[in-house]
């Protein structure tokens, strides 16, 4: 049936557009491939109640290895390691004579890492933001949260995993179950899971709901196969 339906789908579909970064310590670099090397890059939306973001710490979670800090928006990078010489934190540092007077700008920082071999998993990097106000006194904002649901501790940058891929139709077996489909499959065409599909692009989304013997696919259950179309 998929390979009957498909190819009218996409014959006119664009790339869809990556997503925008937000408005605090965040990755705004996507997805990351699993058991690959690749750079990853955080964005500064902000600084702190009106003053100028000088140090930005972040934290490597377990699993993540091959870690090489970039050149960014800050000169100074410092890695801090445990006992067995893991990176186990990446700190950038601006030099006080370019910290500005206010928060004015918008500001990357990059990282080249390799994820773990763990499709449709997330890791969090908790981070740890500084600011110095014009008369001198420091802030320090936590990104630390883990559960999207509590409001009370600001989230932490978190980082998807998804399988590596060629473009066009890529077969993958669900390593674990998948309920955030948008999260994972946000710049895929079309995801098919036998006679349900998704697809994150409204008008694609309107021809699954019409056409007869599809439906709409919400969830993936451990070991399902899986066709997705980048």
């Amino acid at each position: 049936m998929q390979r009957r339906i498909l190819p009218a789908f996409f014959s006119a579909l664009v790339a869809l557009a990556s997503a925008t970064a937000e408005a605090h310590v965040s990755i705004v670099s996507g997805s990351a491939f699993a058991n690959t090397s690749q750079e990853v890059v955080f964005g500064v939306g902000h600084g702190c109640e009106g003053a100028d973001t000088f140090r930005v710490q972040v934290e490597i979670p377990p699993g993540v290895t091959s870690i090489r800090p970039e050149t960014s928006d800050f000169g100074q990078v410092d890695l801090e390691t445990d006992a067995s010489g893991a990176v186990v934190s990446v700190s950038w540092t601006k030099s006080d004579a370019n910290v500005l007077a206010s928060d004015t700008q918008y500001y990357k920082l990059f990282l080249r890492l390799k994820a773990p071999d763990a499709p449709f998993t997330t890791l969090f990097f908790p981070a740890h933001q500084s600011c110095h106000a014009a008369g001198g006194s420091e802030t320090v904002v936590d990104w630390v949260g883990l559960d999207s649901s509590d409001s009370t501790v600001e989230p932490a940058p978190a980082l998807r995993i998804v399988p590596a891929r060629f473009p066009g139709w890529n077969k993958f077996s669900a390593s674990t179950a998948v309920d955030d489909l948008k999260g994972f499959f946000s710049d895929a065409e079309i995801v098919w899971v036998g006679s349900k599909a998704y697809s994150v692009n409204p008008a694609t989304s309107e021809l699954i709901a019409g056409t007869s013997g599809v439906s709409a696919l919400s969830s993936i259950a451990e070991g399902e196969q899986i066709w997705v179309k980048y």
